[in-house]
């Protein structure tokens, strides 16, 4: 009952500490809102081509061009635009090597000849592949009229018109910008927990309360695990607060699984109020202890991509993204939520209870040969 008592007076005295509550809560909700939207283009799963232009020049018999020109009005609409001119006057080879077009088509008798842009390889690919598609289907339908003409008609509407087809391989599988960020800010404000959880015990003393602790008729662990609780409660609601804003306000996605997924968030505000409470008893200065602490919170959220997303990392940064708790709580959260992956969260939680019973242990040691508090 004592635990109880002494976690509800952590609890309330945390929470008339309007300055922490507010950067608790105020400070993760601001961060989502403006990463979330200053890069949502980084996150943005749709490649935009834009216009691409094509230059021609046409010289062949009647039935082709009559083709031809029907797959250029079909290409238009998928912002494909050819322009014709006349060999005679114009170099279309200068034309893509200037970089006026991506493209330069030479249509004759004996088929079509294709020219692309070096610098806009991407579009020039997809103009080559659409030629080669509307190449081959005019073969077939050429070589099917010398034989069985009346079929012809038949595989006119059987084919496909569009030559551009957008298919994703992980579509809707991946978390945009404000999903992202949710999850970065959430699981970094809950690290940040080591903050308060380093004056649970030293801020007593520095009350002067510490003394009337001591002689009170209460167990001295019953003091420290009543404190501890009372650290991991307030910061828990914290972060459930940080959570449902984001879900309710931002619309950010958080997966049909939360009970796994607010269990992840809760072994990691253990594991911070564990590591907040054991530097506080290695480092002897209050000064020393707060800049360490910083320091290893900002490297931690840095490397684990609370401010942006790290990709394709090797070596000596790869080592650093790896040791950070953000990036396995955030990549268990991302297989859980987008690929129903329950399994994930295992090393998650097996890493964070298992460094955070460490640093305890490491508090417990030291609190017990410790004269008072």
């Amino acid at each position: 009952m004592n635990i109880i008592n002494i976690a509800l007076n952590e609890f309330k005295r945390n929470i008339r500490d309007i300055r922490t509550l507010v950067f608790m809560l105020a400070f993760p909700i601001v961060m989502m809102l403006i990463l979330g939207t200053a890069l949502s283009n980084t996150f943005d799963k749709n490649i935009k081509l834009g216009k691409i232009n094509v230059l021609y020049t046409e010289k062949n018999d009647s039935s082709f061009a009559a083709s031809f020109q029907r797959f250029i009005k079909e290409a238009k609409r998928q912002d494909i635009h050819f322009s014709k001119t006349s060999e005679s006057t114009t170099d279309g080879k200068l034309q893509v090597k200037q970089n006026h077009y991506d493209a330069y088509v030479k249509v004759t008798d004996k088929g079509i000849q294709f020219y692309g842009s070096e610098r806009n390889s991407i579009q020039a690919s997809m103009v080559e592949g659409i030629l080669t598609a509307f190449a081959d289907k005019y073969n077939l339908i050429t070589e099917v009229a010398k034989e069985k003409p009346e079929k012809v008609q038949k595989i006119l509407t059987s084919t496909p018109s569009n030559y551009v087809k957008e298919t994703s391989l992980n579509a809707n599988k991946a978390p945009g910008s404000m999903d992202y960020y949710a999850m970065a800010m959430t699981t970094m404000i809950a690290l940040y927990s080591a903050i308060s959880a380093s004056s649970l015990i030293r801020g007593e003393r520095r009350r002067n309360t510490a003394i009337r602790l001591a002689i009170a008729p209460i167990n001295k662990m019953e003091i420290f695990l009543g404190k501890i609780l009372g650290g991991i409660g307030i910061n828990f609601v914290c972060i459930l607060l940080v959570m449902a804003f984001s879900r309710f306000v931002f619309e950010a996605n958080w997966g049909s699984h939360p009970g796994i997924v607010v269990l992840i968030l809760f072994t990691l505000v253990f594991l911070a109020v564990s590591f907040g409470l054991g530097l506080s008893y290695i480092i002897k200065t209050d000064q020393g202890m707060r800049t360490i602490i910083m320091v290893v919170l900002q490297l931690a959220a840095f490397f684990g991509g609370a401010y942006f997303r790290i990709e394709n990392a090797d070596g000596f940064l790869k080592l650093m993204i790896n040791l950070s708790p953000l990036t396995w709580a955030r990549d268990a959260l991302t297989r859980i939520i987008y690929n129903n992956d329950l399994s994930a969260a295992l090393p998650s939680i097996s890493l964070n209870i298992g460094i955070a019973i460490v640093f305890l242990m490491f508090a417990i040691v030291a609190f017990r040969k410790r004269e008072g508090l």
